[in-house]
């Protein structure tokens, strides 16, 4: 016996009134639906029907399971339709927000692929290193480094966000030995305005976790400029492996102090959790995690 279909079966019986209109509404035969309510009394062990040749009525216990039953289908409905909509074709607007740096090195690269995967979604991406209030302003995923403190949101952890020190081979030529984190203490430290590498930065090494200080002459609150003083020979940087990469590669930039390494930050893609979860978002949501997951 389906349970489910027994139960659809019993509840249009009650509301028709008869087991012959419950199953001219099914297409189905008067015996056909006395033998299905029969089996659903059967496996509860309790009579639900009062039946005699000229009428039916509920009896007690069948009125209460007459109402949660219709309650239990509603949600199994509800469920099926939101698996009909997981499998449609994503489509609409979706407005994203990341990090800069992420943005533009890790993200940017990487969302033509969604794109071409998804013809009928259009992506309105904005950047920028604040930590923008996702359900207030109107986003439907936003990227986010660093430990999470709104309670509101739920989303994927990714994978774990990389930091590199290094400088230029002429800063490095001119500048005071670096063999610890400590020596940083003498050498220019390019500033990222935003989180704790404003003032300080960690290492983990052979003699556990060691924080420096730091001040710097040039501050600033995106990560390229930067990147173009460090070129300039301007001091040491601390920032995403993404941004750094190509200038690693072709030597414009080397890693200092590598038996040190600054603690990777969690990564995470976030949405509301009262915000419907749409084709569209569904599949921008499994494409970070395939993508940075």
């Amino acid at each position: 016996m389906d349970r489910f279909v027994a139960m659809r079966v019993f509840i249009r019986a009650v509301e028709l009134g008869s087991f012959s209109a419950a199953a001219q509404a099914l297409r189905s035969s008067p015996q056909l639906v006395g033998k299905q309510v029969g089996q659903l009394e059967a496996h509860l062990g309790v009579q639900l029907l009062h039946r005699t040749t000229r009428r039916q009525s509920l009896t007690d216990f069948g009125r209460v399971f007459y109402d949660r039953a219709k309650i239990i289908l509603a949600d199994v409905e509800a469920a099926e339709s939101l698996a009909a909509e997981a499998l449609a074709t994503p489509t609409g607007r979706l407005r994203v927000n990341a990090p800069v740096s992420f943005g533009m090195h890790a993200l940017a690269p990487r969302l033509p692929e969604f794109l071409r995967d998804h013809p009928q979604v259009t992506v309105d991406l904005t950047l920028n290193n604040r930590a923008i209030d996702l359900v207030d302003e109107g986003y439907d995923a936003t990227f986010r480094v660093g430990a999470l403190a709104d309670s509101r949101l739920v989303g994927r952890a990714l994978a774990p966000y990389r930091l590199v020190l290094c400088a230029a081979p002429a800063y490095l030529a001119g500048a005071p030995r670096l063999l610890a984190p400590h020596d940083l203490q003498q050498h220019e430290c390019l500033g990222f305005a935003h989180t704790e590498l404003r003032t300080h930065w960690t290492f983990d090494g052979p003699g556990g976790r060691t924080v420096v200080p730091v001040t710097s002459r040039l501050m600033v609150d995106h990560g390229e400029p930067l990147l173009h003083a460090a070129l300039a020979g301007l001091g040491v940087l601390l920032q995403p492996v993404e941004l750094l990469q190509p200038a690693l590669e072709d030597g414009r930039l080397v890693e200092v102090l590598p038996d040190y390494t600054a603690p990777a930050r969690p990564l995470h893609i976030l949405y509301a959790p009262d915000r419907r979860m749409t084709p569209k978002l569904r599949s921008f949501i499994d494409f970070a995690v395939l993508a940075f997951g």
